[in-house]
């Protein structure tokens, strides 16, 4: 059983990471390196549907709040708890550093991160009575379900998210139904959209062939 990956691996990417996909392989490095592209691979081609959830939560969840209290920098006013504040300050300090003094409403909500938006759907600091009773709930005009519900489901895919963007192991979860489940909160938002990036998704095929990656009968592409 081959027991050593190339000497540039670790050198590229540290033995410390490495070491986990040679413990999923049991051992063999051969089959670890290959697991260690298709991970790659696969945080690549889900990038695209996470790309259309964030922006459509935030845009959509930007849209219900300007309307609820006149205006578009709504977080002015809105009760956020300390940890929202904080967020709101800081993505108003990114807009000022680049000269963007008053930083306008629409780069602070492109600074704010996917995190700050799927909280809004929580329950703590009493944001189910606060933002999704009156407000928060007409974001997402195709879910009739519990807030709770919801909200398990997108702070989980904010996790999926920030282990892809920090170049994280993935392939040990059930990603076909953290794939499904991207498009169901996709559609509770807009059905179109979940339509149309189906359409364009790779990541079926990206997964269906993992074994065949592993094998070494086909090569990663990303």
């Amino acid at each position: 059983m081959p027991d050593k990956l190339p000497e540039w691996m670790p050198r590229a990417f540290s033995k410390l990471r490495l070491a986990r996909y040679v413990q999923a392989a049991r051992g063999n490095a051969v089959v670890a390196g290959r697991l260690y592209w298709w991970n790659v691979e696969a945080s690549a081609a889900l990038y695209g549907s996470l790309h259309c959830l964030e922006l459509a939560l935030r845009n959509a969840l930007h849209e219900q709040l300007s309307l609820a209290y006149h205006r578009d920098d709504w977080w002015a006013v809105a009760p956020l708890n300390a940890n929202g504040q904080r967020l709101v300050a800081k993505a108003r300090t990114k807009c000022e550093r680049r000269g963007l003094d008053p930083a306008p409403s629409d780069s602070v909500v492109a600074e704010l991160s996917f995190g700050f938006w799927a909280s809004l759907v929580s329950g703590g600091s009493g944001y189910d009575r606060l933002f999704w009773v009156p407000t928060v709930h007409r974001a997402f005009p195709h879910y009739s379900g519990r807030r709770d519900a919801l909200y398990d489901g997108l702070w989980s895919l904010v996790l999926l998210r920030n282990r892809i963007m920090h170049h994280e192991p993935i392939h040990h979860r059930d990603l076909a139904a953290d794939h499904a489940k991207i498009y169901r909160v996709i559609g509770y938002l807009d059905p179109e959209l979940a339509k149309e990036a189906q359409a364009m998704d790779r990541f079926p095929a990206v997964l269906a062939a993992k074994q065949d990656t592993l094998r070494g009968s086909r090569s990663c592409r990303f």
